[in-house]
């Protein structure tokens, strides 16, 4: 409720700094369902390199979504940064964005990471999260292992309506057909340690404590933990292990923060050089350095130690408008499953 709160009082008190529709010279409008104190570094790196300020709403996605289409054309807003793949899907389904064309995006953003009105610009990988006493890791490399009955009672989740699981179980679908998911979503639900509840980091937290054995988190959530300064956080993470699933098939699913121009952008050209800005190496290299996040630019060197210690993997190259094709399919497949 805290967090519901704050994002509530950001998207009002930000709103009235906004200009009314109508280009206003060297200014960029964002809005934003990133809530990351790192990016503030993003903006103010863009602002030093081109002298565009950045004016900007932060909120919950559907919240932005229906605030820009209510607008119609009347809206200031230039961008939408958001995350999943599923969130950007939706965007541009309700006709928000703009054709995104950019010789600069086609050449530094792999193909798979980007459509023609949106684009990716970093990564975050689920990955399964064990306990070291009660799991070993060879039962558990890849997805599907997570339904196997020699987990019973030993595997906790976030909710299944979650955008982070939908997405999951949408590349299963995208790669092996529902029957797989199906199967997958039903055995896992047959595995569960406890209902469904909190989110990624509260996973981590019972597996290590025992409650559970296993689970399923997205990469940074594990980075921050590693890279935190608490006793209680270092604990933790001396608990679990890391797998990367599906690394002799298909690869570990891996899901995107990204962003597009809007359709009544009244900035429309600081809006592509702030896109174009973000799959800069320096910009790439705040997303991996700043919130733990994997760069989509792959020459781009980064110095995060947490990163750095998970190690190198083999990520799905699912085309991203694949997690969203599938979405729907994988909701009714958890709710049939009672995976809620």
């Amino acid at each position: 409720m805290k967090f519901a709160s704050t994002a509530a009082l950001v998207l009002t008190t930000l709103a009235a700094t906004l200009t009314p529709a109508g280009a206003e010279e060297n200014v960029l409008n964002i809005y934003s369902a990133r809530h990351y104190q790192t990016d503030e570094a993003l903006y103010a790196d863009f602002t030093k390199q081109t002298g565009i300020r950045i004016k900007r709403i932060e909120g919950k996605e559907d919240e932005l979504l229906e605030r820009i289409r209510n607008e119609g054309a009347n809206s200031p807003a230039d961008v939408l940064l958001t995350v999943d793949a599923s969130r950007l899907a939706k965007a541009r389904n309700m006709g928000l964005f703009a054709p995104l064309k950019s010789a600069v995006l086609e050449k530094r953003i792999p193909a798979h990471l980007r459509t023609d009105e949106w684009a990716a610009f970093s990564l975050r990988a689920r990955v399964i999260v064990y306990n070291k006493t009660r799991i070993q890791p060879a039962d558990v490399q890849n997805y599907a292992d997570l339904a196997d009955p020699k987990l019973k009672g030993q595997f906790c989740s976030r909710s299944g309506s979650h955008p982070y699981n939908l997405s999951l179980l949408a590349s299963v679908i995208a790669h092996e057909g529902e029957a797989k998911a199906e199967a997958m979503a039903r055995g896992m639900v047959a595995n569960f340690a406890r209902t469904p509840k909190g989110g990624d980091t509260d996973q981590i937290r019972a597996v290590a404590a025992g409650e559970c054995g296993v689970t399923i988190s997205n990469s940074y959530y594990v980075a921050r933990l590693m890279r935190s300064d608490k006793p209680a956080d270092q604990e933790t993470v001396a608990q679990i292990g890391i797998v990367w699933p599906n690394q002799k098939t298909t690869g570990t699913h891996v899901n995107v923060s990204g962003g597009g121009i809007l359709k009544h952008a009244p900035n429309k050209a600081a809006a592509q050089k702030f896109l174009e800005y973000l799959a800069s190496d320096s910009a790439q290299r705040y997303f991996a350095d700043g919130n733990n996040e994997w760069p989509v630019v792959t020459s781009v060197k980064i110095d995060n130690p947490a990163l750095n210690r998970l190690g190198k993997f083999k990520a799905d190259t699912l085309p991203v408008n694949s997690l969203a094709m599938y979405q729907a399919k994988a909701q009714m497949i958890f709710d049939r499953n009672g995976f809620r």
